[in-house]
C-alpha cells in the first residue's frame, strides 16, 4: 500500500532507568546511570562484576502463579507491551483482531531458563526438569505472549538480529502496515541475559567495560578511557498504527515513523566495518524510505555502545550518510547496553526526543576522542526543535538497522 502513513501511539518500557517510560524519561532527561555493582554470589569470581540491572523487578507487576511460566525477558515483554497498548488507548478502542499483528525479537531468547533448567537436570535429574522449560527458552516466546495476550491475530512474528533486533523488529512492523496486512502492530525488543556464562563469554572476547570499582562511570560512549560495553537488561514496546486509522479514532501521535533502512556489512562476526559502509548505506535507505534528506536530520540517537572500534565506526558512517550538523547523543551511556532490546528502547528515547523537543544527555563523556568531530549533548539535556531524527542500531553478524522518526 504505497504512500501508507504510519504512527506511533503507544510506548511501554521498564529498563533499568524505571519500571515504565515516564520514570525512565525522567532518569535519562536527568542524566541517571542505571549501572551498578553485581551484588549475587555467581558473580563474585567474574572478571566483569557489574551490569544495568532492571530499576523494577518483573514480580511487582506480575502475579507470582504467572511469573513461573514466563522466562524473565517474556515476562517484562507482557509488562512493555501491556503499558504501550494502554497507552494507545486500544484497551477501550478496540482492534479487529485479524488487522492486529506483533513483531518482538529478543537477541538472545530465553538463556536464563535454559540454563536454570540444564542446572535442575544435572543436580536432580529429568523428572524436575519444568514442563514449561520450551515455551519459556524458545526465541518467539516474548512475541507469542505478546500475541496471546492481546488476541493478535494478523501474525506474531519474531526476529533475531543481535543488538539490531529491537529496531529491526520495528522496521518490520512497518512493512507489516505498510503492506495491507495490519492496521496496527506491537513492536519492539526484550532481552534479560544478566547470567555468568553470557558475562564470561563477552569478557572472554574483551568488549566489556572492566571498571568494577565505578560502576555508574563504567559506559561512556566516545570517551577516550571507554573500554567497553555494560550489559544491560530490559524491553521497550512501541505501538505502531495507520495514521487515518488513529485518526479515526482521535488518538494521541506521538510521532511518524517515516522510515527503514537495512543493510549487512559482510564483515566479520563480531567487528563492524571500520569504514561504516553498511552502517552509512542503511542510514541512506532510511532517508530515501522517509523522504528526507540528510539535511533534514537534526538529531541522532546513537547506537554508540562505548567499544573502542564500534563509536567512531558509527561516527564515519554517521558523517558520509547525513553530515556534520545533527546533534548526536547516546543513551546507552545511562542504560548500559540492552542488547535486542537497545534499538526500541532507544527508538522510544528518539521518539520522546521529537515530541517533548529536548535530547537527553550523554553521561560520562569527560575527555571526548579526538575523532568525535560532531555535535554530541553531553552531561546536561538540551532543549531542541526536532523536525525528524534518526535512530541507528547495529549487531554482531554486521546486521545494520537506521530508523527515521518525524515530527506530525
Amino acid at each position: 500500500m504505497t504512500g501508507v502513513d504510519v504512527v506511533v501511539t503507544g510506548i511501554g518500557a521498564t529498563t533499568p532507568l524505571g519500571g515504565d517510560v515516564a520514570s525512565t524519561w525522567d532518569a535519562m532527561l536527568n542524566g541517571r546511570s542505571g549501572v551498578g555493582a553485581l551484588t549475587q554470589d555467581w558473580a563474585a569470581q567474574l572478571p566483569v562484576r557489574i551490569a544495568a540491572q532492571l530499576e523494577v523487578e518483573p514480580a511487582q507487576r506480575l502475579d507470582r502463579v504467572k511469573l513461573r511460566r514466563l522466562d524473565r525477558s517474556e515476562a517484562i515483554a507482557l509488562i512493555a507491551a501491556d503499558e504501550a497498548w494502554a497507552d494507545a488507548g486500544l484497551a477501550d478502542a478496540g482492534v479487529d483482531p485479524e488487522r492486529l499483528g506483533v513483531s518482538v525479537g529478543s537477541g538472545i531468547g530465553g538463556a536464563l531458563t535454559l540454563l536454570a533448567q540444564d542446572d535442575i537436570l544435572e543436580a536432580s535429574g529429568p523428572r524436575r526438569v519444568s514442563p514449561h522449560t520450551v515455551p519459556m527458552l524458545m526465541p518467539n516466546g516474548p512475541a507469542a505472549w505478546v500475541g496471546l495476550e492481546l488476541g493478535a491475530q494478523a501474525g506474531v512474528h519474531s526476529v533475531a538480529s543481535a543488538c539490531a533486533t529491537g529496531a529491526e523488529a520495528i522496521a518490520l512492523g512497518l512493512d507489516m502496515i505498510r503492506s495491507g496486512r495490519a492496521d496496527v502492530v506491537v513492536a519492539g525488543g526484550t532481552e534479560a541475559v544478566i547470567h555468568g556464562l553470557p558475562i564470561a563469554g563477552f569478557a572472554s572476547m574483551r568488549a566489556m567495560s572492566t571498571r568494577n570499582d565505578d560502576p555508574e562511570h563504567a559506559s561512556r560512549p566516545w570517551d577516550t578511557a571507554r573500554d567497553g560495553f555494560v550489559l544491560g537488561e530490559g524491553c521497550g514496546i512501541v505501538v505502531l498504527e495507520r495514521a487515518d486509522h488513529a485518526a479515526a479514532r482521535g488518538a494521541r501521535i506521538y510521532a511518524r515513523l517515516a522510515g527503514a533502512g537495512l543493510t549487512s556489512d559482510g564483515y566479520d562476526i563480531v567487528q563492524p566495518d571500520p569504514q561504516g559502509r553498511g552502517a552509512a548505506r542503511a542510514i541512506r535507505l532510511a532517508l530515501a524510505d522517509a523522504a528526507v534528506s540528510g539535511t533534514d536530520i537534526v538529531h541522532v540517537n546513537a547506537h554508540a555502545t562505548s567499544t573502542p572500534v564500534g563509536d567512531l565506526a558509527e561516527l564515519v558512517a554517521l558523517r558520509a550518510a547525513i553530515g556534520g550538523h545533527p546533534v548526536l547523543t547516546a543513551t546507552k551511556s545511562m542504560t548500559g547496553h540492552l542488547l535486542g532490546a537497545a534499538g526500541a528502547v532507544e527508538s522510544i528515547a528518539t521518539i520522546l526526543a521529537i515530541h517533548d523537543s529536548v535530547v537527553p544527555p550523554t553521561i560520562n563523556l569527560d575527555d571526548p576522542d579526538e575523532k568525535l568531530d560532531l555535535d554530541v549533548v553531553a552531561h546536561k539535556p538540551r532543549p531542541l526543535d526536532i523536525p525528524a531524527a534518526v535512530n541507528n542500531s547495529f549487531g554482531f553478524g554486521g546486521h545494520n538497522v537506521a530508523l527515521v522518526f518525524t515530527r506530525v
